[in-house]
């Protein structure tokens, strides 16, 4: 492990120490302070984020990513609004989530605990450097960030910021902390740094996820892809589900909640598949189709890739399906467990889909775009989490925390026989 990476893991580790404790003012005043230090210094951020942006463009990168990696004034006032956000929220540490006294007298009671150290592993995002940060201090844990050399420049100033800020407060500023270096090496330090990190989040495409879990020593919470669908059932309102359709796939296309599928019922195909079509085409997408679906106008042909990709563009796979079950066998095939969404006037469809989608999130005449800690109430997100221990969905301050077990009692000793109450002066009344 390289000294400058064990410096920082260090760091962090002792801020975790210091930061667990703190009750809800200091940490939310640090959050404050981080927001307002984020607008006064926007300047930085932007001339920082503009070589990121030309150094991308420079590599070739799609101008959907470019998107994803560019910051300007508006989008830095709504990061630090994200900030204040999350101040906003209820404080999930020491939350008794379930307790009661058992039958010996003792007081049982489980509370909500810090993870600890987080680390986050992420592409592209410079947004996320800073909404990782506030979730993970808000909850009480202290936070590595390994942003993409893609952002770097961008990252770096962020970090400083937020550092910076924190040391006028009660924060400990090493709760936040870059992690070093630009090549896949100080990815490897972090995913291999058991006993410094407590978990580790990471946050982009299926190979980064991929390669975090399966080389990883440190636990790690898996976010997923977003292969979402957009089921239009026999029984549709068809200029809402064109609607839904259109916001769930062009809204902001270049995100894991856009969608990345859409399946309509043999039914109404007839009159559904045309119009989708000319709709998607008016917006400049361009539907990847089965058989069924070339049928109704020019696309580019489906083959199984295309209805396991993630495009992230203004690109679309479609088919025609004979029934909401062959629907539901399709998304259980292709989908990634995101987000799918049904278009149904009729209750006992939308009752068999939501029962029968394993997703993370299932959407019922809404857009695929809600999907989201923010759109959820929560609060930025630190991801979406798309297995099925600890955390599933949009996660939160909740999904940040662990728990610990306390028991109170007034000299309780466990014998043989039985409980029995020590004599001494805990026992006392």
């Amino acid at each position: 492990m390289s000294e400058d990476f064990l410096k920082v893991a260090l760091a962090a580790k002792e801020a975790a120490a210091e930061l667990a404790p703190l009750p809800r003012a200091p940490k939310d005043a640090a959050l404050r302070a981080i927001a307002d230090a984020l607008v006064a210094r926007s300047g930085e951020i932007v001339t920082a984020n503009a070589l990121d942006v030309e150094k991308a463009r420079e590599n070739g990168i799609s101008e959907y990513m470019v998107d994803r990696l560019r910051l300007d004034e508006a989008r830095i006032g709504a990061i630090a609004e994200a900030v204040r956000q999350v101040a906003d929220l209820p404080d999930p540490v020491g939350e008794v989530i379930r307790g009661n006294t058992l039958p010996n007298g003792l007081e049982l009671r489980q509370l909500r605990v810090p993870l600890g150290v987080i680390g986050i592993i992420y592409e592209g995002r410079p947004n996320v450097t800073v909404d990782a940060a506030a979730l993970c201090l808000k909850s009480g844990n202290a936070t590595l960030l390994r942003g993409s050399s893609s952002a770097y420049e961008s990252n770096t100033v962020l970090v400083a910021i937020m550092q910076d800020a924190l040391a006028g407060t009660e924060v400990p500023a090493g709760a936040v902390q870059l992690v070093p270096g630009l090549t896949r090496d100080s990815v490897k330090e972090l995913m291999r740094a058991r006993g410094l990190v407590d978990v580790l989040i990471p946050r982009g495409g299926a190979s980064l996820i991929n390669s975090v879990v399966e080389e990883s020593t440190v636990p790690v919470i898996e976010t997923g892809v977003g292969n979402c669908h957009v089921y239009v059932d026999a029984d549709a309102d068809q200029d809402l589900a064109i609607e839904i359709l259109i916001n769930s796939k062009v809204q902001r296309p270049s995100v894991c909640n856009s969608a990345e599928t859409f399946l309509v019922h043999a039914a109404v195909a007839d009159d559904f598949v045309p119009r989708a079509l000319a709709a998607l085409a008016a917006e400049g997408v361009t539907v990847h189709g089965d058989a069924r679906v070339a049928a109704y106008g020019a696309v580019v042909p489906a083959g199984e890739e295309d209805f396991r990709v993630e495009y992230l563009s203004l690109d679309i796979a479609a088919a025609v399906v004979d029934s909401l079950e062959d629907a539901v066998a399709h998304i259980r095939k292709y989908g990634s467990g995101h987000t799918d969404a049904i278009v149904t006037r009729s209750v006992s469809a939308s009752r068999r889909f939501v029962a029968l989608v394993d997703s993370a999130a299932v959407a019922v005449n809404a857009s695929t775009r809600f999907t989201d800690g923010g759109e959820f109430g929560f609060g930025a997100e630190i991801g979406i989490s798309t297995q099925k221990l600890h955390a599933r969905g949009p996660m939160g301050l909740p999904e940040l925390t662990s728990t610990k077990w306390v028991y109170t009692g007034e000299g309780h000793l466990r014998t043989d026989a039985g409980t029995v109450i020590a004599s001494g002066e805990a026992g006392s009344r």
